[in-house]
């Protein structure tokens, strides 16, 4: 997990580099299809294989949707903003998603994990301070792109078992470079050949994201949920790193304090639903469970 959200930070850090120099919509158009085509090819091969009419289901088509909106939010909000609150404002996913989860999937949430999301929504505001100096217009962009991952991942929950997690990221993949080819229309933005270093930090964009995926992938399956779930917050730990050493980005404390409270919310909220789920396996009746 941990080498999985290095491997994201490492994404991020390429795509706010080459933001500078390359359009946002060229940059999506030109790495989702790569992404989409690499990735397909490899689902295609595979015993799940491809079937393609699984993506005319509506919630496959919102969730592609949801996908476009975060891809082009978080890259602008990149090109900028500063990585560092980007991230942590990105960090805000599991809240949300416990949230959403609460009022419109209708699970129980007890107390504390309601304490939890307040806790880190509070620190999101300590992050974008709106009104104020510090304000960044690129953290209001961040703030969209984690509404639409966390509408896509309460999508997923609904999708049938049938649709193939492969054929999924496959077609998110081709709704990312579809979203480019449309931003550059939209803006008018004229496209730019990359110079040979530049075509290999793209190349090297699209590993460092297939490499994320693929290694969160295999420890979600051979790891506890709860054991390493909050690892994923180590993501904003290479990205502030990655700021300040590539960016000479420098957090202040208020940034840093709310970055903290986030992941610690965060990460509260993602053990504690991981403990009552391992407590309902143990007791089906679910006599014994109260939410937390």
């Amino acid at each position: 997990m941990t080498l999985g959200m290095a491997s994201f930070a490492c994404e991020d850090a390429l795509l706010k580099f080459l933001s500078q120099s390359i359009p946002t919509g060229e940059l999506l158009l030109v790495l989702g299809f790569a992404g989409m085509i690499l990735f397909g090819a490899w689902v295609a091969r595979s015993s799940e294989g491809l079937r393609l009419r699984d993506l005319l289901h509506r919630g496959v088509m919102l969730r592609n949707f949801c996908e476009a909106v975060c891809s082009v939010s978080f890259v602008t909000a990149l090109a900028i903003g500063d990585l560092s609150t980007a991230s942590a404002i990105l960090q805000a996913l599991p809240l949300l998603m416990t949230l959403g989860a609460a009022l419109f999937l209708g699970e129980p949430v007890g107390w504390r994990r309601w304490l939890s999301i307040m806790l880190g929504f509070a620190g999101v505001l300590m992050i974008v301070r709106p009104g104020t100096d510090a304000f960044q217009p690129g953290s209001i962009l961040a703030l969209i792109a984690v509404l639409a991952l966390a509408v896509r991942d309460l999508v997923t929950r609904r999708l049938p078992a049938s649709i193939g997690s492969g054929t999924l990221t496959a077609s998110a993949f081709g709704a990312i470079g579809i979203a480019g080819l449309v931003l550059l229309i939209l803006d008018a933005q004229r496209l730019v050949a990359p110079r040979p270093v530049e075509g290999v930090m793209m190349a090297a964009s699209l590993c460092f994201g297939l490499a994320g995926y693929i290694t969160m992938v295999i420890a979600t399956r051979i790891g506890e949920i709860g054991a390493i779930a909050p690892f994923r917050y180590s993501r904003l730990v290479f990205a502030i790193i990655l700021g300040v050493v590539i960016f000479a980005e420098r957090p202040d404390l208020w940034t840093l304090a709310g970055a903290g409270l986030i992941a610690s919310a965060g990460g509260y909220a993602m053990w504690r639903e991981a403990r009552l789920r391992r407590r309902r396996k143990s007791d089906p009746a679910g006599s014994l469970i109260r939410p937390g």
